[in-house]
């Protein structure tokens, strides 16, 4: 019988494994087990920071809004200016904010103060229906 020659896919699969640790320093880039092994620790390494990426951004998001409202009013907040515009229904995320309070803080201002201004008005005209709608009730 002829000599059969073995191992095509298993070699096919550790250079496979070998080229995504190519840039690996030392033993990690050369012994198939280590190899393996860093290659698991890398791959749950860029799932874990990938969702801690997005908690960071959105923390930097925040920070800046809030730095850029503050400077304006003490009295005002972050969280007033987001509880105001889901009031408004106005869809800009926090992102956006960021990007307006960091190229054009006066715009970001201005939108936090007609935000203010509207939400005002619409509660003391609100406060007053209640104070009339008490008074014209009839008695029981």
């Amino acid at each position: 019988m002829t000599r059969i020659r073995r191992g095509y896919r298993a070699r096919r699969r550790r250079t496979k494994i070998r080229l995504f640790a190519s840039s690996f320093r030392g033993a990690h880039s050369r012994l198939t087990r280590t190899i393996t092994q860093q290659k698991i620790r890398a791959l749950v390494s860029a799932h874990r920071d990938r969702d801690s990426k997005k908690r960071n951004f959105r923390r930097l998001w925040i920070i800046r809004i809030n730095a850029v409202i503050r400077e304006k009013g003490v009295s005002y907040s972050y969280s007033r200016l987001i509880h105001n515009l889901y009031k408004r229904q106005l869809l800009l995320n926090r992102k956006i904010l960021a990007q307006i309070a960091i190229s054009n803080r006066n715009c970001l201002s201005m939108i936090s103060n007609e935000i203010i201004k509207e939400v005002d008005c619409k509660e003391s005209v609100g406060i007053i229906e209640t104070e009339f709608s008490g008074v014209h009730s009839p008695a029981r």
